[in-house]
Protein backbone atom coordinates (compact mmCIF):
# COMPACT_ATOMS: atom_id res chain seq x y z
CA UNK A 1 0.00 0.00 0.00
CA UNK A 2 1.41 3.39 -1.00
CA UNK A 3 1.56 5.71 1.97
CA UNK A 4 2.98 9.19 2.53
CA UNK A 5 4.52 9.40 6.00
CA UNK A 6 4.85 13.00 7.22
CA UNK A 7 8.20 14.05 8.57
CA UNK A 8 8.56 14.75 12.27
CA UNK A 9 6.63 11.75 13.64
CA UNK A 10 7.58 8.35 15.04
CA UNK A 11 5.10 5.48 15.25
CA UNK A 12 5.07 2.33 17.39
CA UNK A 13 2.92 -0.35 18.97
CA UNK A 14 3.24 -3.14 21.51
CA UNK A 15 1.21 -5.66 23.47
CA UNK A 16 0.26 -4.83 27.04
CA UNK A 17 -2.27 -7.58 27.67
CA UNK A 18 -5.28 -5.26 27.69
CA UNK A 19 -7.02 -7.06 24.82
CA UNK A 20 -8.26 -10.51 25.76
CA UNK A 21 -7.05 -11.77 22.38
CA UNK A 22 -3.42 -11.05 23.21
CA UNK A 23 -3.08 -8.93 20.06
CA UNK A 24 -1.18 -5.62 20.07
CA UNK A 25 -3.20 -3.10 22.06
CA UNK A 26 -1.02 -0.06 22.75
CA UNK A 27 0.02 2.50 20.14
CA UNK A 28 2.26 5.53 20.37
CA UNK A 29 2.82 8.44 18.00
CA UNK A 30 5.57 10.83 19.02
CA UNK A 31 6.58 14.18 17.61
CA UNK A 32 10.17 14.41 18.93
CA UNK A 33 10.37 18.15 18.25
CA UNK A 34 6.77 18.71 19.38
CA UNK A 35 3.68 19.42 17.31
CA UNK A 36 0.74 21.77 17.27
CA UNK A 37 -2.59 20.04 17.66
CA UNK A 38 -6.34 20.62 17.39
CA UNK A 39 -9.05 18.11 18.23
CA UNK A 40 -12.76 17.44 18.22
CA UNK A 41 -14.49 15.14 20.67
CA UNK A 42 -17.72 13.27 21.23
CA UNK A 43 -20.77 15.30 22.23
CA UNK A 44 -22.05 12.33 24.23
CA UNK A 45 -22.63 13.63 27.76
CA UNK A 46 -21.12 10.37 29.02
CA UNK A 47 -17.54 11.10 27.98
CA UNK A 48 -14.65 8.73 28.64
CA UNK A 49 -11.81 9.71 30.98
CA UNK A 50 -9.27 10.14 28.14
CA UNK A 51 -11.64 12.56 26.41
CA UNK A 52 -11.79 14.68 29.57
CA UNK A 53 -8.02 14.52 30.06
CA UNK A 54 -7.34 15.14 26.37
CA UNK A 55 -9.40 18.32 26.50
CA UNK A 56 -7.55 19.40 29.65
CA UNK A 57 -4.14 18.78 28.15
CA UNK A 58 -4.90 20.64 24.94
CA UNK A 59 -5.97 23.66 26.96
CA UNK A 60 -3.04 23.48 29.38
CA UNK A 61 -0.43 23.02 26.66
CA UNK A 62 -2.11 25.52 24.31
CA UNK A 63 -2.16 22.79 21.68
CA UNK A 64 1.51 21.84 21.97
CA UNK A 65 1.54 18.03 22.02
CA UNK A 66 4.57 15.77 22.16
CA UNK A 67 2.95 12.32 21.94
CA UNK A 68 -0.28 10.36 21.60
CA UNK A 69 -0.75 7.24 23.71
CA UNK A 70 -3.64 5.03 22.61
CA UNK A 71 -4.92 1.76 24.01
CA UNK A 72 -7.53 -0.69 22.73
CA UNK A 73 -9.48 -3.24 24.73
CA UNK A 74 -10.69 -0.91 27.50
CA UNK A 75 -12.55 2.36 26.91
CA UNK A 76 -11.78 3.79 30.37
CA UNK A 77 -15.32 5.13 30.40
CA UNK A 78 -17.80 5.13 33.30
CA UNK A 79 -14.84 4.40 35.57
CA UNK A 80 -15.25 7.40 37.87
CA UNK A 81 -12.40 9.13 39.68
CA UNK A 82 -10.21 6.05 39.30
CA UNK A 83 -10.55 6.24 35.51
CA UNK A 84 -9.53 9.90 35.44
CA UNK A 85 -6.57 9.11 37.68
CA UNK A 86 -5.62 6.24 35.37
CA UNK A 87 -5.61 8.48 32.29
CA UNK A 88 -3.59 11.16 34.07
CA UNK A 89 -1.15 8.66 35.59
CA UNK A 90 -0.56 7.04 32.20
CA UNK A 91 0.22 10.43 30.68
CA UNK A 92 2.53 11.31 33.56
CA UNK A 93 4.42 8.05 33.22
CA UNK A 94 4.99 8.59 29.50
CA UNK A 95 5.88 12.25 30.05
CA UNK A 96 8.53 11.21 32.57
CA UNK A 97 10.09 8.80 30.09
CA UNK A 98 10.13 11.50 27.39
CA UNK A 99 11.23 14.27 29.79
CA UNK A 100 8.28 16.49 28.89
CA UNK A 101 5.29 17.93 30.73
CA UNK A 102 2.35 15.65 31.40
CA UNK A 103 -0.04 18.01 29.57
CA UNK A 104 1.98 17.41 26.38
CA UNK A 105 0.72 13.82 26.30
CA UNK A 106 -2.65 13.18 24.62
CA UNK A 107 -4.48 9.97 25.68
CA UNK A 108 -7.08 7.89 23.81
CA UNK A 109 -8.84 4.64 24.65
CA UNK A 110 -11.27 2.30 22.95
CA UNK A 111 -12.95 -0.91 24.06
CA UNK A 112 -15.44 -2.04 26.67
CA UNK A 113 -17.22 0.59 28.77
CA UNK A 114 -17.46 0.34 32.56
CA UNK A 115 -14.49 -1.94 33.21
CA UNK A 116 -11.71 -0.72 35.58
CA UNK A 117 -8.73 0.50 33.62
CA UNK A 118 -5.55 -1.61 33.93
CA UNK A 119 -3.16 1.29 34.45
CA UNK A 120 -0.24 -0.90 35.48
CA UNK A 121 -0.42 -2.89 32.23
CA UNK A 122 -0.27 0.26 30.14
CA UNK A 123 2.51 1.88 32.17
CA UNK A 124 4.57 -1.32 32.17
CA UNK A 125 4.29 -1.45 28.36
CA UNK A 126 5.63 2.08 27.81
CA UNK A 127 9.35 1.18 27.62
CA UNK A 128 8.60 -1.49 25.03
CA UNK A 129 6.50 0.79 22.85
CA UNK A 130 9.15 3.52 23.04
CA UNK A 131 11.77 1.02 21.94
CA UNK A 132 9.71 0.26 18.82
CA UNK A 133 9.53 3.85 17.48
CA UNK A 134 10.13 4.21 13.75
CA UNK A 135 9.25 6.68 10.99
CA UNK A 136 8.35 4.22 8.22
CA UNK A 137 5.01 3.08 6.84
CA UNK A 138 5.31 -0.37 8.46
CA UNK A 139 5.26 1.37 11.84
CA UNK A 140 2.17 3.34 10.77
CA UNK A 141 0.45 0.05 9.94
CA UNK A 142 1.49 -1.30 13.36
CA UNK A 143 -0.35 1.62 14.98
CA UNK A 144 -3.41 1.09 12.78
CA UNK A 145 -3.58 -2.59 13.77
CA UNK A 146 -3.04 -2.00 17.48
CA UNK A 147 -6.04 0.33 17.84
CA UNK A 148 -8.51 -2.08 16.22
CA UNK A 149 -11.32 -3.61 18.28
CA UNK A 150 -14.15 -5.16 16.23
CA UNK A 151 -12.55 -3.76 13.07
CA UNK A 152 -11.68 -6.46 10.54
CA UNK A 153 -9.04 -4.37 8.79
CA UNK A 154 -6.86 -1.38 9.52
CA UNK A 155 -7.79 2.02 8.14
CA UNK A 156 -5.20 4.42 6.75
CA UNK A 157 -4.99 7.00 3.99
CA UNK A 158 -2.50 9.67 2.96
CA UNK A 159 -1.99 12.34 0.36
CA UNK A 160 0.39 15.15 -0.45
CA UNK A 161 0.14 18.65 -1.89
CA UNK A 162 2.57 21.39 -2.81
CA UNK A 163 3.10 24.94 -1.62
CA UNK A 164 5.63 26.90 -3.68
CA UNK A 165 6.91 23.62 -5.16
CA UNK A 166 7.54 22.11 -1.73
CA UNK A 167 5.72 18.89 -0.82
CA UNK A 168 3.60 18.59 2.30
CA UNK A 169 2.14 15.28 3.49
CA UNK A 170 -1.09 14.47 5.32
CA UNK A 171 -1.62 11.03 6.87
CA UNK A 172 -4.65 9.60 8.62
CA UNK A 173 -5.12 6.52 10.81
CA UNK A 174 -8.52 5.51 12.17
CA UNK A 175 -10.46 2.76 13.88
CA UNK A 176 -14.18 2.16 13.99
CA UNK A 177 -16.73 -0.45 12.99
CA UNK A 178 -19.55 -0.13 15.52
CA UNK A 179 -21.11 2.53 17.76
CA UNK A 180 -20.78 4.82 14.75
CA UNK A 181 -23.02 7.86 14.45
CA UNK A 182 -21.71 11.35 13.64
CA UNK A 183 -22.37 13.94 16.29
CA UNK A 184 -19.70 16.65 16.08
CA UNK A 185 -16.89 14.11 15.82
CA UNK A 186 -16.80 10.36 15.71
CA UNK A 187 -14.54 7.31 16.01
CA UNK A 188 -10.86 7.46 16.87
CA UNK A 189 -9.07 9.35 14.12
CA UNK A 190 -5.49 10.61 14.11
CA UNK A 191 -4.32 12.99 11.40
CA UNK A 192 -0.71 14.03 10.91
CA UNK A 193 0.96 16.60 8.69
CA UNK A 194 4.47 17.99 8.38
CA UNK A 195 3.07 21.44 7.52
CA UNK A 196 4.20 24.24 9.83
CA UNK A 197 0.71 25.25 10.98
CA UNK A 198 -0.42 27.14 14.11
CA UNK A 199 -3.20 25.75 16.29
CA UNK A 200 -5.73 28.30 15.03
CA UNK A 201 -5.18 27.22 11.43
CA UNK A 202 -5.52 23.55 12.38
CA UNK A 203 -8.86 24.33 14.00
CA UNK A 204 -10.08 26.21 10.93
CA UNK A 205 -9.22 23.24 8.73
CA UNK A 206 -10.31 20.39 11.00
CA UNK A 207 -13.87 21.44 11.82
CA UNK A 208 -15.18 21.71 8.24
CA UNK A 209 -13.25 18.59 7.17
CA UNK A 210 -14.96 16.60 9.93
CA UNK A 211 -18.31 18.19 9.08
CA UNK A 212 -18.07 17.10 5.45
CA UNK A 213 -16.91 13.55 6.17
CA UNK A 214 -17.19 11.93 9.60
CA UNK A 215 -20.33 13.89 10.40
CA UNK A 216 -22.03 12.44 7.32
CA UNK A 217 -21.69 8.73 8.13
CA UNK A 218 -23.71 6.40 10.34
CA UNK A 219 -23.73 2.67 10.92
CA UNK A 220 -25.94 2.04 13.92
CA UNK A 221 -27.04 5.43 15.23
CA UNK A 222 -25.01 5.18 18.44
CA UNK A 223 -22.61 8.00 19.33
CA UNK A 224 -19.54 6.67 21.13
CA UNK A 225 -18.37 7.92 24.51
CA UNK A 226 -14.75 8.04 23.29
CA UNK A 227 -14.98 9.78 19.91
CA UNK A 228 -11.84 11.75 19.14
CA UNK A 229 -10.42 13.33 16.00
CA UNK A 230 -7.03 14.99 16.41
CA UNK A 231 -4.92 16.80 13.83
CA UNK A 232 -1.20 17.27 14.57
CA UNK A 233 1.29 19.39 12.62
CA UNK A 234 4.99 18.76 13.19
CA UNK A 235 6.24 21.63 11.03
CA UNK A 236 9.09 19.39 9.89
CA UNK A 237 8.64 20.34 6.23
CA UNK A 238 9.40 23.96 7.02
CA UNK A 239 6.47 24.93 4.81
CA UNK A 240 3.73 27.32 5.95
CA UNK A 241 0.26 27.85 4.48
CA UNK A 242 0.55 31.64 4.33
CA UNK A 243 -2.19 32.49 1.83
CA UNK A 244 -5.87 31.64 1.58
CA UNK A 245 -5.06 29.46 -1.41
CA UNK A 246 -2.44 27.57 0.60
CA UNK A 247 -4.88 26.97 3.45
CA UNK A 248 -7.56 25.78 1.01
CA UNK A 249 -5.06 23.29 -0.44
CA UNK A 250 -4.33 22.08 3.08
CA UNK A 251 -8.05 21.77 3.87
CA UNK A 252 -8.63 19.84 0.64
CA UNK A 253 -5.89 17.36 1.55
CA UNK A 254 -7.18 16.88 5.10
CA UNK A 255 -10.74 16.46 3.81
CA UNK A 256 -9.58 13.86 1.26
CA UNK A 257 -7.92 11.83 3.99
CA UNK A 258 -10.96 12.11 6.26
CA UNK A 259 -13.34 11.13 3.45
CA UNK A 260 -11.35 8.00 2.69
CA UNK A 261 -11.19 6.98 6.35
CA UNK A 262 -14.93 7.63 6.78
CA UNK A 263 -15.76 5.43 3.79
CA UNK A 264 -13.43 2.70 5.08
CA UNK A 265 -15.21 2.76 8.45
CA UNK A 266 -18.65 2.28 6.88
CA UNK A 267 -17.40 -0.47 4.56
CA UNK A 268 -15.94 -2.27 7.60
CA UNK A 269 -19.01 -1.72 9.78
CA UNK A 270 -19.96 -4.57 12.07
CA UNK A 271 -21.75 -7.14 9.93
CA UNK A 272 -22.05 -4.70 7.03
CA UNK A 273 -22.69 -6.22 3.60
CA UNK A 274 -23.87 -3.11 1.76
CA UNK A 275 -22.82 0.53 1.99
CA UNK A 276 -25.53 2.98 0.92
CA UNK A 277 -25.02 6.60 -0.06
CA UNK A 278 -28.24 8.44 0.79
CA UNK A 279 -28.95 11.66 -1.08
CA UNK A 280 -31.93 13.73 0.09
CA UNK A 281 -32.88 16.86 -1.83
CA UNK A 282 -35.81 19.20 -2.38
CA UNK A 283 -36.24 19.78 1.36
CA UNK A 284 -37.20 23.17 2.81
CA UNK A 285 -33.74 23.53 4.39
CA UNK A 286 -30.45 21.69 4.78
CA UNK A 287 -31.37 20.88 8.38
CA UNK A 288 -34.64 19.33 7.20
CA UNK A 289 -32.86 17.27 4.56
CA UNK A 290 -30.34 16.10 7.14
CA UNK A 291 -33.12 15.08 9.51
CA UNK A 292 -34.81 13.02 6.80
CA UNK A 293 -31.52 11.39 5.79
CA UNK A 294 -30.71 10.44 9.38
CA UNK A 295 -34.21 9.03 9.89
CA UNK A 296 -33.69 6.81 6.86
CA UNK A 297 -30.18 5.82 7.96
CA UNK A 298 -31.42 4.76 11.41
CA UNK A 299 -34.63 2.94 10.44
CA UNK A 300 -34.31 -0.73 11.34
CA UNK A 301 -36.90 -1.69 8.71
CA UNK A 302 -35.05 0.23 6.01
CA UNK A 303 -31.65 -1.16 7.02
CA UNK A 304 -32.86 -4.76 7.12
CA UNK A 305 -34.43 -4.33 3.68
CA UNK A 306 -31.01 -3.22 2.45
CA UNK A 307 -29.49 -6.32 4.07
CA UNK A 308 -31.78 -8.47 1.96
CA UNK A 309 -31.35 -6.34 -1.18
CA UNK A 310 -35.12 -5.87 -1.08
CA UNK A 311 -36.37 -2.87 -3.14
CA UNK A 312 -39.11 -2.21 -0.62
CA UNK A 313 -39.37 1.53 -1.25
CA UNK A 314 -42.48 1.76 0.94
CA UNK A 315 -40.24 1.53 4.01
CA UNK A 316 -38.25 4.49 2.73
CA UNK A 317 -41.40 6.51 2.14
CA UNK A 318 -42.76 5.67 5.59
CA UNK A 319 -39.48 6.75 7.24
CA UNK A 320 -39.57 10.04 5.33
CA UNK A 321 -43.09 10.63 6.58
CA UNK A 322 -42.19 10.09 10.26
CA UNK A 323 -39.04 12.22 10.14
CA UNK A 324 -40.87 15.18 11.64
CA UNK A 325 -40.23 17.37 8.61
CA UNK A 326 -43.27 19.13 7.17
CA UNK A 327 -43.69 17.99 3.56
CA UNK A 328 -46.20 16.95 0.93
CA UNK A 329 -46.13 13.13 0.64
CA UNK A 330 -47.45 13.45 -2.91
CA UNK A 331 -44.26 15.28 -3.89
CA UNK A 332 -41.88 12.48 -2.87
CA UNK A 333 -39.85 10.60 -5.49
CA UNK A 334 -37.36 7.80 -4.80
CA UNK A 335 -34.54 6.30 -6.88
CA UNK A 336 -32.67 3.12 -5.94
CA UNK A 337 -29.44 2.51 -7.80
CA UNK A 338 -30.43 5.13 -10.34
CA UNK A 339 -33.85 3.64 -11.13
CA UNK A 340 -36.99 5.49 -10.11
CA UNK A 341 -39.23 3.31 -7.94
CA UNK A 342 -41.63 5.92 -6.56
CA UNK A 343 -43.00 9.16 -7.97
CA UNK A 344 -45.52 11.59 -6.52
CA UNK A 345 -45.63 9.39 -3.41
CA UNK A 346 -46.83 6.32 -5.32
CA UNK A 347 -45.47 3.30 -7.17
CA UNK A 348 -44.14 3.52 -10.71
CA UNK A 349 -43.32 0.57 -12.96
CA UNK A 350 -39.71 -0.57 -12.47
CA UNK A 351 -37.59 -3.65 -13.05
CA UNK A 352 -37.53 -5.18 -9.56
CA UNK A 353 -35.05 -7.87 -10.61
CA UNK A 354 -32.60 -5.28 -11.90
CA UNK A 355 -32.98 -3.15 -8.77
CA UNK A 356 -32.50 -6.22 -6.56
CA UNK A 357 -29.34 -7.02 -8.52
CA UNK A 358 -28.09 -3.48 -8.03
CA UNK A 359 -28.86 -3.62 -4.29
CA UNK A 360 -26.91 -6.88 -4.05
CA UNK A 361 -23.69 -5.03 -4.89
CA UNK A 362 -21.38 -3.88 -2.06
CA UNK A 363 -22.37 -0.23 -2.52
CA UNK A 364 -25.02 1.80 -4.30
CA UNK A 365 -26.93 5.07 -4.05
CA UNK A 366 -30.45 5.95 -3.01
CA UNK A 367 -31.89 9.36 -3.82
CA UNK A 368 -35.00 10.75 -2.16
CA UNK A 369 -36.53 13.97 -3.50
CA UNK A 370 -39.08 15.39 -1.08
CA UNK A 371 -40.17 18.58 -2.82
CA UNK A 372 -38.80 21.62 -4.62
CA UNK A 373 -36.86 23.26 -1.80
CA UNK A 374 -33.14 24.03 -1.79
CA UNK A 375 -32.27 21.81 1.18
CA UNK A 376 -30.05 18.82 0.48
CA UNK A 377 -27.98 16.37 2.55
CA UNK A 378 -25.88 13.26 2.06
CA UNK A 379 -25.15 10.44 4.50
CA UNK A 380 -23.03 7.35 3.90
CA UNK A 381 -24.62 4.51 5.87
CA UNK A 382 -25.05 0.75 5.85
CA UNK A 383 -27.40 -2.18 6.16
CA UNK A 384 -28.14 -4.07 9.38
CA UNK A 385 -27.51 -7.80 9.37
CA UNK A 386 -27.78 -10.74 11.76
CA UNK A 387 -23.99 -10.62 12.03
CA UNK A 388 -24.21 -7.15 13.61
CA UNK A 389 -26.53 -8.58 16.25
CA UNK A 390 -24.21 -11.53 16.87
CA UNK A 391 -21.10 -9.35 17.24
CA UNK A 392 -22.75 -6.98 19.71
CA UNK A 393 -24.64 -9.66 21.62
CA UNK A 394 -21.33 -11.41 22.32
CA UNK A 395 -19.09 -8.32 22.66
CA UNK A 396 -18.37 -8.36 26.41
CA UNK A 397 -18.75 -12.09 26.93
Amino acid sequence: MSLHVPRGFLFASTTAGIKASGNPDVALVEAPAGANAAAMFTSNRVAAAPVTVGREHLRASRGNIRALIINAGNANCATGADGLAAARDSCSALASLLSVKSEQIFPSSTGIIGVPFPTAKLVDALPAVLANRRDDKAAVFDVARAIMTTDTRMKTHSTSFSIENQEVCVLGVAKGAGMIHPNMATLLVYLFTDLDAPVAQLRRVLRPAVGETFNTISIDGDTSTNDTVVLMASGASGVKARTLGDELAFKKAVTEVCASLAAQVVADGEGVVHSVLLQVDGAPSRAAADRIARTLAHSLLVKTAWAGADPNWGRLLAAVGRSGVSLDPNAVAIWIGGEKVCDHGAAVPFDSVAVHRRMSEPSYEIRVQVGRGDGAARILTSDLTAEYVRINADYST
